[in-house]
């Protein structure tokens, strides 16, 4: 499968792709925080702008045609996730969505009641938990393994009990790219009658989700993640969504989903999902042909897997190998399944934001600071000294680039000052130690 994806093919549909800095092409190395867009997904975008913007349910063209663009919407991430076209909300965002939820959860909950977080997530599937202490809800905090950056699944265990009412937890770490046993943790708390909630916005770019499959009870994840626009998407079981009351303005619909989704939907946005998972698909045809329209999206995700896994174990090993580089995370060649081609290090002498703005006056895009991973940041001791750089690398990514951002990290810690001072010492320790002379 892997040798069947055109990494040329896919990198010619998004235009952002040809942009340059300094006369260099960029290289964009910040997926994590939002991936660029095919030029499929503009045309739709600005298709339905000219053509059928309206707000819904009308009697006339182009409302009509935005109440079969939601239609489409729904059953194109249905598609994505494994799901019915039903058990999808869209929102503004995750964070939004998330916040709903948690609110609408409350009015089942009673003080003493407890739910469980941990302390390698995004915020976002952190606070809008925490919130809900304010009628006596426990929030218990799983922790991490900080020599792997991997979640303490003993620590889980620990703390899951019959007070436990609902799991939040990502999928993978959006900060060091740990992908997390998540159908393990759901069946060990769907055992003692919890609900579990998956973040799944780092990892809908990097592998297949199969909601069903998981047995999840709500997921989350963004559009604007997986080379979509600014769009949030929740799937949440049916019994689910048909039985919380959400809060809503009177007059909106009283059906589930629609009556998850307060105010007037993103439709521009919207359109450009159905391109995304059209584009998914194409890429899914172009990999494993297949009728079956999830079929397609379960190639595309498989072929993206397998691809990046190839761009992840040649970046790892290249930062293994550089001095005054710390890498957080897994790096063990044989477990790269459990992550996705998102990394966290830090130079020696040097602070994420140097390294960032070294790199970006050079092309090449990364983050800096915790990414809202503040529980990461904090455990490891690295929030006071500004966190993290992240690479972030996607399917549209090339070995050549990785190459460059190899080559450029090796020139700024060769120059950081602790390793220049390192080298020094080092230098004057070879000259000072006696030569032992071989014996015949």
């Amino acid at each position: 499968m892997m040798a069947l994806f055109d990494v040329e093919s896919v990198r010619a549909q998004f235009p952002a792709l040809t942009h340059k800095v300094h006369g260099q092409p960029i290289i964009f190395f910040d997926g994590p925080g939002g991936t660029q867009v095919p030029a499929s997904v503009m045309k739709a975008m600005q298709e339905y702008l000219l053509s059928s913007n309206a707000n819904a349910h009308g009697a006339f063209i182009t409302s009509i045609r935005t109440d079969e663009l939601m239609n489409a919407a729904r059953i194109a991430i249905a598609n994505f996730l494994g799901c019915d076209r039903d058990e999808v909300v869209f929102g503004a965002n995750m964070t939004s969505l998330t916040f709903t939820l948690s609110r609408a959860i409350a009015r089942e909950l009673k003080p003493g009641d407890e739910i469980i977080v941990t302390r390698l997530d995004h915020d976002a599937n952190v606070a809008p938990w925490l919130a809900l202490r304010e009628q006596g809800v426990i929030i218990r905090t799983v922790d991490l393994n900080p020599e792997d950056c991997t979640l303490n699944l003993s620590d889980f265990a620990a703390k899951l009990n019959q007070q436990t009412k609902l799991v939040a937890v990502g999928y993978a770490s959006n900060a060091v790219g740990t992908i997390n046993d998540v159908k393990k943790i759901i069946t060990m708390a769907h055992e003692l009658k919890a609900l579990v909630f998956i973040d799944a916005v780092h990892y809908a770019p990097h592998g297949l989700i199969d909601v069903q499959d998981l047995d999840c009870d709500f997921l989350v994840c963004s559009a604007y993640k997986f080379f979509g626009p600014h769009v949030g998407i929740l799937y949440g079981k049916r019994e689910h969504l048909n039985r919380i009351p959400p809060d809503k303005a009177r007059p909106a619909p009283q059906e589930s989903p629609a009556c998850w989704e307060t105010g007037t939907p993103n439709f521009e946005g919207l359109a450009g999902l159905v391109a995304t998972i059209q584009y998914l698909s194409d890429l899914g045809q172009q990999i494993s042909p297949a009728a079956d329209s999830r079929q397609v999206i379960v190639s595309a995700m498989e072929g993206i897997q397998s691809y990046e896994q190839k761009l992840c174990q040649h970046l790892i090993r290249g930062l293994l190998a550089i001095r005054g580089i710390t890498f957080y995370g897994i790096s063990e060649q044989n477990r790269l399944r459990w992550r996705t081609p998102t990394v966290g290090i830090r130079i020696r002498g040097k602070t994420p934001y140097e390294i960032a703005k070294e790199l970006g006056d050079r092309g090449i895009f990364t983050w800096h600071g915790n990414f809202y991973a503040i529980g990461l940041t904090e455990r490891l001791g690295l929030e006071s000294s500004g966190g993290l750089l992240r690479i972030g690398l996607v399917h549209y990514n090339a070995i050549a680039e990785i190459d460059q951002l190899l080559a450029t990290l090796k020139e700024i810690a060769s120059k950081a000052p602790d390793v220049v001072k390192a080298e020094g010492r080092e230098r004057a320790e070879r000259k000072n130690t006696p030569k032992i002379k071989a014996r015949n």
